[in-house]
């Protein structure tokens, strides 16, 4: 692919929103479409209001917003919107069929070479797109919200992905900034989400033991291991935390840490459990200040994206 890329962007809610973004930054022309007619006019005004503070903390790669505007088109058709595009990000909502009937149309509209991607996290490539003429050009690009601020990516090949479309989505999405962690098969939960679920599921069974309480467990993560993992992983963890390295941690501590992973399956969060975490989180947030405190979370995000930006050089 050209420096200069064309990218459709089908479905311009805050997923679409924020891709938009990642693609504007990296020089892409970039079509916006979605079904709500107003949808478009309500993303061009968020974006505007956004690339400002992405310039002032130097996350637009020196680029002006003013000329990142002009470089996004919204069209009143999705064919339109396809014509020419090399590269298609849906953000359609997350009902299987739904992605199949977009796809569909992606394979009547889109061009021969044009990549297809899709950022669900509740379905693999391969439930909306077995049926397809262009399946081979298919694949999940699954963001953490947003990608503008968390440039990793779940990469997800159906089993008919063609290593071309792979190797090219992957070079794109390189190319716009964002860091790809490539599954080498489909599997449900993909690798984020199944990370996150898993921290949920302990997190929601230790208040239930009642081991702790929900602001204790936020706790542990925001001013413990989110403090290390926002920089290092879990295998460079244990790699770091023994002496003779990450066999030398599991020799000391591997026992231990089998002997306390739980055994009595998943929890259930409902009942009396969801009411006591909802509780406690209603109690520190009503729910009408929900979306002020999104807008916080992003601006720690973004100055957390500029710290790591500007620390990038060193060793």
């Amino acid at each position: 692919m050209e420096n200069t890329v064309r990218v459709t962007i089908v479905g311009i809610g805050a997923i679409g929103r924020a891709w938009t973004i990642s693609f504007l930054r990296a020089g892409c022309e970039v079509r916006i479409w979605d079904q709500i007619e107003s949808a478009a006019d309500d993303a061009q005004k968020i974006i505007q209001a956004i690339l400002p503070d992405l310039a002032r903390n130097n996350l637009l790669n020196g680029r002006d917003p003013a000329d990142l505007m002009r470089n996004m088109r919204s069209f009143s058709t999705l064919e339109e919107a396809l014509d020419g595009a090399e590269y298609v990000q849906e953000n359609t909502a997350e009902k299987v069929e739904v992605k199949q009937e977009i796809f569909s149309r992606f394979d009547q509209l889109a061009g021969s070479n044009a990549i297809l991607v899709s950022s669900t996290s509740g379905f693999v490539p391969s439930a909306f797109t077995e049926h397809l003429g262009c399946r081979d050009r298919c694949l999940v690009a699954h963001p953490l919200n947003p990608p503008y601020l968390i440039p990793a990516v779940d990469v997800v090949p159906s089993p008919w992905t063609s290593r071309e479309t792979l190797e090219r989505a992957v070079a794109f999405l390189r190319l716009c900034g964002q860091i790809p962690i490539i599954m080498k098969k489909e599997d449900p939960g993909f690798i984020t989400i199944r990370l996150q679920a898993m921290m949920y599921h302990e997190c929601w069974r230790l208040v239930k033991s009642g081991l702790a309480s929900p602001e204790d467990i936020d706790t542990s993560i925001r001013e413990g291991l989110g403090l290390r993992w926002s920089f290092i992983g879990p295998f460079e963890t244990a790699d770091l935390n023994a002496p003779g390295g990450i066999r030398d941690f599991v020799a000391r501590f591997g026992e231990n840490l089998h002997d306390i992973f739980p055994t009595d399956g998943p929890i259930e969060w409902s009942g009396e459990l969801m009411d006591q975490v909802e509780g406690y989180r209603r109690e520190r947030l009503p729910l009408s200040q929900i979306r002020d405190r999104q807008l916080w979370r992003d601006r720690r995000l973004l100055a957390l994206a500029a710290h790591k930006n500007a620390q990038s050089s060193l060793p």
